[in-house]
């Protein structure tokens, strides 16, 4: 659904909409990139890309059953099974009884699951604050109005 412009204003360009899309796709992968790296001791490495965001949704929406969180993350019951099966032998996620229905369970973090998804925020905000110091004055002020815009358009 579109909005149609406001009266007094043009519509914006597709070459802006076009370079938009490409700069947060460029920036996203950036970020995606700087996941943990493997240990050397054999232990398991960093998470999948799915896995690290079923565990996120986790811990942002509170207990949810495995149907809600593949729902949310917009994949198969069966592939979220798998996802879910990983966390849990990693002691990232656990299994509660649901509270009404008792053929149901609810997923929650663990305390090492918060551990990891901070330790990875971290991560990347530190790489970001560290690309954001080489900008200009001017640069990071633009960046600081647009962030609210940003925000804006990602949660249409």
């Amino acid at each position: 659904m579109t909005t149609p412009p406001t009266p007094g204003h043009a519509p914006p360009s597709p070459a802006v909409a076009e370079e938009l899309r490409i700069a947060i796709a460029r920036l996203s992968r950036r970020l995606r990139g700087l996941r943990g790296v493997p240990p050397a001791d054999g232990s398991p490495g960093p998470l999948s890309l799915t896995q690290f965001a079923a565990l996120a949704a986790i811990e942002r929406n509170g207990p949810m059953t495995p149907r809600e969180l593949a729902d949310h993350e917009k994949v198969q019951p069966p592939s979220m099974t798998r996802v879910i099966a990983h966390l849990e032998e990693r002691g990232l996620v656990e299994r509660t009884p649901h509270p009404t229905d008792g053929r149901q369970v609810r997923l929650t973090v663990t305390g090492a699951g918060s551990a990891l998804l901070a330790t990875e925020r971290k991560r990347k905000e530190a790489w970001l604050a560290q690309q954001v110091a080489l900008l200009t004055e001017e640069e990071r002020e633009v960046l600081r109005r647009a962030t609210p815009i940003l925000d804006k358009l990602s949660r249409s």
